[in-house]
């Protein structure tokens, strides 16, 4: 069986790969790779936190300090998001993490037909504005 060697950049933008699910335990969690069957630990909710943001920080050291691992903690942690990108476990992502902030698209009951007017669509709710 051949192992091809990820190297580990925290610098670039990571995420939890497509075919890995996190079940939560008392510890932290387990990471199952639905592809190559690999089971991994998450020794700490820490850890977990920082896995779960990895998709939505511009980088895995964004996804450190946005989860509050200390200067001190950091090796630790780089180390062990390098062992989970070597198993597979995360994989560095080519997109960019989505927009937080700003206009929402439209619903998708306002894209049929065009806007709606009040004269033939009733009275406007607050639930209309969502």
């Amino acid at each position: 069986m051949q192992t091809t060697e990820v190297a580990f950049d925290a610098d670039l933008p990571w995420r939890k790969a497509r075919s890995v699910a996190l079940r939560p335990e008392p510890f932290g969690a387990l990471a199952y790779h639905f592809g190559n069957r690999k089971l991994s630990f998450l020794k700490s909710k820490t850890l977990v936190a920082v896995v779960e943001a990895l998709a939505d920080q511009p980088s895995a050291a964004a996804a450190l300090t946005a989860c509050g691992v200390t200067e001190a903690q950091r090796p630790a942690y780089v180390q062990a998001l390098a062992d989970l990108a070597r198993s597979q476990m995360i994989e560095e992502r080519t997109s960019v993490p989505p927009i937080m902030d700003g206009p929402r698209p439209p619903h998708p009951s306002h894209a049929q037909g065009g806007p709606r007017d009040g004269a033939t669509a009733g009275p406007r709710t607050e639930a209309d504005n969502t």
